[in-house]
């Protein structure tokens, strides 16, 4: 049995491997990802996402590892908008001109909410 320190807040949350990269997610909170998708333009706010590519799922004192996803967990998110990331510069040095091109771009982004996170047809405790 363990023992519960009081005033140590346990968070609920899980890492899943989406758009290239792992993130750490918790429901109810949004996150900005690369485009998933090639035609998000087709798909609106409100639009329901799901993905099953969870590496890790903490739910309290309980910490389950999947190796190397787990299997029967979902999380379960919708989209609320397309949106543009920071502007990357990216300069080309040209040393024997002695001059210098600088050329830019703003990456394109999709901000998602996580609704909730389901581990064997169970919902992880929102605390």
């Amino acid at each position: 049995m363990e023992k519960r320190e009081e005033g140590v807040e346990v968070d609920t949350y899980a890492i899943i491997d989406i758009g290239g990269k792992q993130l750490r997610v918790e429901p109810g909170r949004f996150y900005d990802v690369r485009r998933f998708t090639p035609n998000v333009n087709t798909l609106g706010a409100n639009t329901k996402i799901s993905t099953n590519r969870v590496l890790l799922i903490r739910d309290g004192f309980d910490i389950n590892i999947g190796y190397p996803w787990l299997p029967n967990a979902v999380v379960k998110g919708r989209i609320l908008h397309s949106c543009f990331g920071k502007k990357l510069a990216i300069p080309k040095i040209y040393s024997n001109r002695k001059t210098c091109r600088i050329r830019g771009y703003r990456e394109n982004m999709i901000r998602f909410v996580i609704d909730s996170i389901h581990l064997n047809s169970r919902i992880a405790n929102n605390r």
